[in-house]
């Protein structure tokens, strides 16, 4: 079955270039006009990854990535006219896979959907109550919203959840704060990056009172956080 690619670009005349380019490599391309109708495939389910142009009618690109992120693992390529690195930067940032200067090459945005594809290989939408970890220790319950580690429901916080759900999707991935506040936190602008360290500490704790010899959270020096992967 061919991979669907959802094209969330606001040109028809730069979507039809994508879509024949997506086509003549064996993918499956799916339009969305606007930021609304991209919003409505993903939660159709099925798409394997996003083509995403920043300057949407309807929405900034960055922010609907990071409404994507707080639901989806599903890999996103942003392609956009700006070209400075502080948009790159925070492009990636904010969970994007791979960044894409207009005007392009359709073969090589091509090569980039397959090269991010291989980096990331089942990284698309979850199913309701699937575990998005492979840690042993853990089993996430998505439908109650609960997480239980060693066979003892966790007493978390809304942050200290959302944290440990992201570290659990991709064990040993080492997440900066920056990452992880835009991942976990509605408003990331709003708090500042060492907020992160506190949760980080509480919720350390609170493994621990359940496991008192084992620490699944490792810290990176000036990177940030990783789950420790399953022996």
């Amino acid at each position: 079955m061919a991979q669907r690619i959802l094209v969330v670009e606001d040109e028809p005349a730069v979507a039809e270039t994508i879509a024949y380019a997506l086509e003549t490599d064996g993918f499956e391309p799916v339009w969305a006009p606007t930021a609304g109708c991209a919003h409505e495939a993903l939660a159709a389910g099925g798409v394997d990854l996003v083509i995403l142009d920043i300057g949407l009618l309807d929405e900034d690109g960055f922010e609907f990535c990071r409404e994507v992120r707080k639901t989806s693992d599903v890999p996103v390529i942003f392609l956009t006219a700006r070209a400075g690195e502080v948009d790159r930067v925070v492009g990636l940032e904010i969970g994007g896979d791979d960044y894409v200067v207009k005007p392009f090459s359709p073969r090589e945005l091509t090569a980039r959907v397959k090269a991010v594809l291989r980096r990331a290989p089942g990284r698309a939408e979850k199913p309701a109550g699937a575990s998005p970890g492979a840690e042993s220790d853990f089993v996430v319950d998505a439908e109650r919203i609960r997480i239980t580690y060693c066979g003892t429901p966790l007493d978390l916080s809304r942050y200290e959840h959302r944290m440990l759900k992201v570290l659990l999707e991709h064990p040993g991935w080492v997440y900066s704060r920056e990452k992880l506040m835009a991942l976990a936190w509605e408003e990331p602008d709003t708090s500042g990056e060492r907020t992160v360290d506190a949760h980080i500490k509480s919720l350390r704790a609170k493994l621990r009172a359940v496991k008192p010899d084992a620490d699944p959270i490792r810290t990176h020096r000036g990177l940030g956080y990783s789950l420790r992967e399953a022996p």
